[in-house]
């Protein structure tokens, strides 16, 4: 449990920031931008971070336009809070990434203050992820070494209120699926689809019939597994035979071997069509994210912060809460990690990745749920850096866990 002290020191210190915080959440909520276009919200947060003074800022940061780095403190051990701005095609800030930076920005505010107070070593990092919605900026971040001897990195997601049980307002250990993406590449030969059809080799079959071939797949996977995709090219016009097509398929599983396996067997669906069909077909691999393995110390450490009524937070029910990947798993692979869920209040039914979800993220009530994870996500960061015993258990776990993550578990 933290310090009396030092939790009035970061709540104090969230509540004293609080209007600037929200003008940040605000502005990225009005300005939503797709992956690694995010100029808007990384100059706002860099903008804010060197009015407040007194934190080393790099902008931009590990060799990506739209991101940045925020630090402060000496020695000791080193937490990050990943801050998220990224939003979706035509729909906005519809998975809430908005409300992602603004409880990150609260938290480093908060463990910021409680180093200066206490004078102990130890470093706090704000980073900025751009380009999490299927761009994979944490792959790259990792890449340019952001994560090196990071202790622990600990970040909130919303989701929607309406999926969590009466009574409940966010769950703590949640685990994401692993994903592996293909673009798959289909080639054949044009020709007059009415003079002369049998000059063609037609690629759009060669896509038809992997998708059936898929879709019957998917009746011998696990329940948890999942495969979706999309024609990206499927021909220009009826008569003329497609000669390049082109589909794209994410591929989860519960974990990252999983998730490599299946993706062999949908790979199996390409090559199979392409041979029915005459074509020539490649793949491309997309930015794969692994599974989204939490250290169980701090989600307990933050269930215990949270101060809420005993019950409301939950520890990993409802389990399909929050089925989808993201790059933090990749991330959980370099250093401990927490990816905690908080619920919004949305319009019936809408779940992530809807409009109705982009307009309750931009609500003062989900503001107000953000700021109250990242007072929590400060307390259990403030943890990692001032109890020793605390951090070495959860440096034990990860790695253990990481033992397991080898053998495919």
């Amino acid at each position: 449990m933290t310090d009396p002290t030092i939790s009035t020191t970061i709540a104090s210190a969230i509540q004293s920031n609080k209007s600037e915080i929200a003008l940040v959440n605000t502005h990225i909520h009005s300005n939503p931008e797709l992956a690694y276009l995010e100029f808007t919200a990384h100059s706002t947060l860099v903008h804010s971070l060197r009015r407040l003074g007194g934190f080393t800022v790099t902008s931009p940061a590990y060799g990506l336009p739209t991101s940045f780095e925020a630090e402060y403190g000496s020695g000791g051990r080193l937490i990050i809070f990943n801050a998220e701005y990224d939003a979706l095609p035509e729909i906005g800030h519809a998975c809430g990434h908005n409300l992602i930076a603004s409880a990150s920005f609260a938290a480093f505010l908060g463990v910021a203050a409680a180093l200066k107070q206490s004078g102990l070593p130890g470093r706090v990092r704000l980073l900025g992820t751009p380009a999490e919605e299927g761009g994979g900026g944490k792959l790259k971040l990792i890449e340019a070494g952001a994560y090196k001897d990071c202790d622990a990195c600990l970040m909130v997601h919303p989701g929607p209120q309406s999926k969590l049980p009466p009574g409940i307002t966010a769950v703590s250990y949640v685990r994401m699926l692993a994903n592996v993406k293909y673009r798959g590449y289909f080639t054949g030969r044009e020709a007059h689809a009415s003079i002369a059809p049998w000059h063609g080799v037609n690629a759009l079959d060669a896509v038809c019939l992997s998708y059936n071939a898929i879709s019957m797949l998917r009746q011998q996977i696990r329940p948890e597994e999942r495969i979706h995709g999309v024609f990206r090219e499927a021909g220009t016009r009826p008569n003329i035979t497609p000669a390049d097509c082109c589909v794209e398929y994410y591929v989860r599983s519960t974990t990252r071997r999983g998730a490599e396996e299946l993706g062999k067997r949908v790979l199996k669906c390409f090559e199979g069509a392409a041979l029915a069909t005459g074509c020539a077909w490649r793949k491309e691999d997309l930015p794969a994210y692994f599974d989204v393995r939490p250290s169980r110390k701090l989600c307990e450490a933050w269930m215990e912060a949270m101060h809420s009524p005993e019950g409301t937070v939950a520890w990993e029910d409802p389990k399909d809460f929050f089925q989808g990947s993201t790059d933090m798993g990749n991330v959980c692979y370099q250093c401990p990690g927490f990816h905690g869920v908080f619920g919004i209040e949305t319009e019936e039914g809408a779940a992530n990745h809807t409009k109705g979800f982009t307009k309750g993220a931009g609500t003062e009530d989900a503001f107000e749920r953000a700021l109250e994870c990242g007072r929590a996500m400060a307390e259990v960061g403030w943890r990692v850096l001032a109890d020793e015993e605390f951090a070495a258990e959860v440096r034990r776990e990860w790695e253990v866990d990481m033992k397991a993550a080898e053998e495919g578990n």
